[in-house]
């Protein structure tokens, strides 16, 4: 079993930054990829940010320019740097790790418990 523990989140004036950090744990063979999605009441959650063991990034249009995700392939772990937030950017984000398992070349997806972010405008 991998689990996710995702530390980070809170309160903070429009304009304010935050950091959110992700750990993986469990037998994992190999990570894919790691990255934060975000979810709002009533909306679909949505990709935030992610990168790859090898470290090529994908971030969603809307945080392009303000977020910086990094990795430690070495810890298992997953930094998203929040910067110039916006009251839009008020969400759930939830860790997400895609791993190798075993050898049989399909990934698997594991997610965290979710911490608010509340940007206040």
């Amino acid at each position: 079993q991998v689990q996710l523990v995702e530390s980070g989140g809170g309160l903070v004036q429009a304009g304010g930054s935050l950091g959110l950090s992700c750990a993986a744990s469990g037998r994992i063979v190999s990570i894919k990829h790691m990255g934060w999605y975000r979810q709002v009441p009533g909306k679909e959650r949505e990709l935030v940010a992610r990168i790859t063991f090898g470290g090529i990034t994908t971030y969603a249009d809307s945080v392009k320019g303000r977020f910086t995700i990094s990795r430690d392939n070495a810890k298992k772990t997953v930094h998203l740097q929040m910067n110039s937030l916006k009251p839009e950017d008020t969400a759930v984000y939830y860790c997400n790790a895609a791993v190798w398992l075993d050898l049989s070349g399909v990934p698997y997806d594991y997610w965290g418990q979710g911490t608010q972010v509340t940007v206040s405008s």
